[in-house]
């Protein structure tokens, strides 16, 4: 069961399983920046995998999350947003516990309104096309990490994990 008042904290779980450094604890580079309301979140993940075309997130972001996390794999792009305002606003509306998008987002001051967390790469404000390309629920590999449709995602302002296990 997901609590979704309670918050974990980055640096303690890292100490309480650094020994599990590796596939039990995977660590994403210090290279996202908060976007949402939230910059503390956690939650199961949900994976979609795209480049440029978010046409799979906002399928995603407009079912119900039931405190998931939705882990986008953009790719890295930083010349298209793949989560803007309307997108944030489905996403807190369906119980997203958060967004974790190794892209773009727009609509920035929009965004931070909203009461779920969004960490990714930059701001641009060029939407993105939509061709109906991508997958869901699928490995994805973010700045190098690892992480599949399940593992748990911990974020606060110290960072974000991404464990094989739920925290305790």
């Amino acid at each position: 069961m997901i609590d979704p008042v309670k918050t974990y904290v980055t640096c303690d779980i890292c100490d309480e399983r650094k020994a599990q450094a590796g596939d039990a604890l995977r660590v994403l580079p210090p290279v996202f920046r908060d976007f949402g309301g939230k910059t503390a979140f956690s939650g199961p993940a949900v994976t979609v995998k795209c480049f440029e075309d978010n046409t799979f997130v906002k399928a995603a972001v407009d079912s119900p999350g039931n405190g998931c996390v939705l882990v986008v794999d953009g790719g890295g792009s930083l010349r298209k947003a793949l989560l803007g305002g309307n997108l944030g606003r489905s996403a807190e509306k369906n119980g997203w516990a958060g967004v974790v998008i190794d892209g773009c987002v727009r609509d920035v001051a929009e965004l931070a309104t909203y009461g779920i967390g969004i960490r990714a790469l930059a701001s641009m404000p060029l939407p993105t096309e939509k061709r109906n390309e991508g997958q869901r629920d699928v490995p994805v590999t973010i700045q190098g990490v690892p992480v599949r449709p399940g593992d748990w995602i911990v974020a606060d302002a110290d960072g974000t994990l991404v464990l094989s296990q739920p925290p305790q």
